[in-house]
């Protein structure tokens, strides 16, 4: 699930469903682990419901999947979101029913971030479950629909970059405040003007440089396309299928080059910090209401793991 507030990047272990300068690649294992992000429990759960189809219309978008790859990868997916529901759900369950006892207390930056922690290993069990998916699936790929991939890799990355040229860091900095808000407020209701200079000072200090996170995501994608280029037309066993796709996995996670890494370590560190610092100020009866939205989330998944199909 997605942390209810966040003032910028995850931390480099950290997935969700991305905006444009954020990670796409393992969008599959996050609309299926997070299913919509918690914004509204009818969304969510209509959201969660339709996951195989979402993921199947992202990849088919990149790969202009065939018809017998097609009907494989959404048997596939279904089968994934079966297995999700019976395992990972019970774990949400849990995990909203300790954060519903805690978040009536102050916190700290290291409890928030062993909350995201968490997440992020119920998050590579989805990636391990997915693995022989994702192998099936790039032996099946032919060289034409990597070059699909790759052109449309440059089409979102030139539509970012138009985008990003538009706006001003003035613009940027408004886009964030009004997400970072929108999602506080989803949780504790109403925001106070000091807890909003909050997030607005926290924002104004923060180190997020959307032109370090763009090189890093034009590194992600040249590292999918250069592993899926042997795996392609059965040119690799299963088993080293499933080997390279986890390295993939582990350099989208956790980058090869040091420095970025530190950075995307920083970045989340303040994300702790800065969730801390506003929860911190927030009165009893936004707690409550914090205690009211996550019950609702807790019962959302009750009803979604009840489901048998």
């Amino acid at each position: 699930m997605r942390f209810p507030v966040n003032f910028g990047p995850l931390k480099r272990n950290e997935a969700r469903p991305g905006r444009r300068f954020q990670p796409r690649i393992i969008g599959l294992l996050g609309v299926l682990a997070v299913a919509g992000a918690l914004q509204a429990c009818s969304v969510m759960k209509l959201a969660y419901n339709q996951a195989p189809d979402l993921a199947y219309w992202y990849l088919d978008a990149h790969l202009d999947l065939t018809g017998e790859q097609s009907l494989r990868l959404k048997a596939s997916l279904n089968q994934l979101q079966a297995w999700h529901r019976q395992t990972q759900l019970p774990v949400y369950i849990t995990a909203l029913q300790q954060l519903q006892q805690q978040i009536s207390s102050d916190t700290t930056a290291a409890a928030a971030c062993a909350v995201m922690s968490d997440v992020r290993g119920n998050l590579g069990a989805v990636a391990q479950q997915a693995e022989p998916l994702a192998a099936g699936l790039a032996a099946m790929l032919q060289p034409g629909q990597l070059r699909h991939m790759e052109q449309k890799f440059a089409k979102t990355n030139a539509e970012a970059l138009d985008e990003a040229r538009d706006d001003s860091r003035k613009i940027r900095q408004s886009k964030r405040y009004q997400q970072a808000l929108s999602r506080a407020e989803s949780l504790y209701g109403t925001l106070d003007e000091p807890q909003r200079a909050v997030i607005a000072r926290r924002l104004e200090q923060s180190r997020f440089d959307i032109r370090v996170l763009f090189a890093e995501r034009q590194r992600r994608q040249r590292d999918t396309l250069q592993t899926l280029q042997p795996l392609a037309s059965s040119q690799a066993s299963p088993a080293q299928a499933q080997s390279a796709l986890r390295g993939l996995i582990e350099r989208t996670l956790s980058p090869p080059d040091p420095a970025m890494r530190n950075y995307l370590d920083e970045l989340g560190q303040e994300n702790c910090q800065s969730f801390a610092e506003l929860h911190n100020s927030t009165t009893p009866a936004q707690r409550g209401k914090a205690v009211e939205t996550l019950r609702r989330y807790e019962q959302d998944f009750r009803i979604l793991n009840a489901r048998k199909s």
